[in-house]
């Protein structure tokens, strides 16, 4: 496994990173995935307070609290639970962060967070007050470093002005490049993407015919995404090496997040990992698919 950067920060991050949304509720089960993850050298782990109402922290930071000086742990604020436990609203104000961490700390069984991520965020909310909670939990040595999860340019625009975040998780992957007209304006502010959505639902994999829809994908109607697939398809045996390696081709992601919810998943994934595709295969990937854009949430 080889590792990166985190921003400007001396964390080292692996570049396959599993997203913990995905892991089965049973520890044992759970246990079994990231400790085999830990193997495999993954030191990365996203989870968020939304997941599972809190229980996804506590299982995370359960089985990692031995470990828990080797592996980074990331975690997200912002979307509250409402009392019926049945939808969430959003809260991105400084007394909510600060509150929200405390909770955290205590589902993870940890004194600090290696990423504490805002989990997403509108141009209502008070960037300055939010930056200003961050820098003041990273005094604090609770947090080392914070970022945002957020695929609107005007939104990580005013992160990036307001505060120093380290990271920016967005979704990306080959049927889905609208972030690569920002990488190089992340990457003068010296800012990670850690990406998700690296296989687009199921599609970038040889199963992809069984996860085609009706509508297609993004601005790809079925009958284009359906022969953008195939080729990708013929130019290589395995689409998981092709979808994993588009990513990682990008020096400025610094970890790809992939959800598992089983071994055999997290083997796959990793023996892709393992088994890259070459570069002429990703070069032929950029030209097969189309370089979409942002029309919304633009910055200005």
């Amino acid at each position: 496994m080889e590792y990166r950067n985190l921003g400007p920060s001396d964390l080292r991050v692996s570049e396959l990173s599993l997203g913990c949304m995905s892991l089965p509720m049973e520890l044992q089960e759970a246990r079994n995935i990231i400790d085999a993850a830990v193997d495999a050298g993954i030191n990365f782990f996203d989870t968020a307070d939304l997941y599972n109402h809190g229980r996804n922290e506590i299982i995370v930071g359960d089985i990692l609290r031995k470990k828990r000086q080797d592996v980074i742990i990331s975690t997200k604020v912002g979307n509250v639970w409402d009392a019926s436990g049945d939808s969430w609203h959003w809260d991105a104000s400084k007394k909510y962060i600060m509150e929200a961490i405390k909770k955290s700390l205590v589902r993870l069984g940890t004194d600090y967070i290696d990423l504490y991520q805002l989990h997403g965020g509108t141009l209502e909310d008070n960037f300055e007050e939010i930056a200003e909670a961050f820098e003041d939990l990273k005094r604090e040595g609770v947090i080392r470093q914070y970022g945002i999860s957020s695929i609107r340019p005007n939104v990580i625009e005013q992160m990036a002005t307001m505060g120093r975040p380290s990271a920016i998780m967005m979704q990306y992957s080959a049927l889905d490049r609208r972030p690569e007209e920002w990488f190089e304006w992340m990457k003068e502010r010296r800012i990670s993407v850690i990406s998700r959505g690296t296989i687009a639902k199921g599609l970038l994999t040889n199963e992809w015919e069984q996860r085609m829809t009706d509508n297609g994908f993004l601005d790809y109607s079925k009958e284009e995404l359906a022969h953008t697939l195939k080729q990708l398809e013929q130019s290589t045996d395995y689409m998981l090496n092709g979808a994993i390696g588009y990513n990682l081709k990008q020096d400025v992601i610094a970890s790809t997040v992939l959800g598992v919810s089983s071994l055999p998943q997290l083997y796959e994934i990793i023996d892709a990992y393992h088994h890259p595709a070459s570069q002429d295969v990703l070069e032929q990937w950029m030209n097969m698919t189309k370089a979409n854009r942002y029309e919304e949430h633009r910055m200005k």
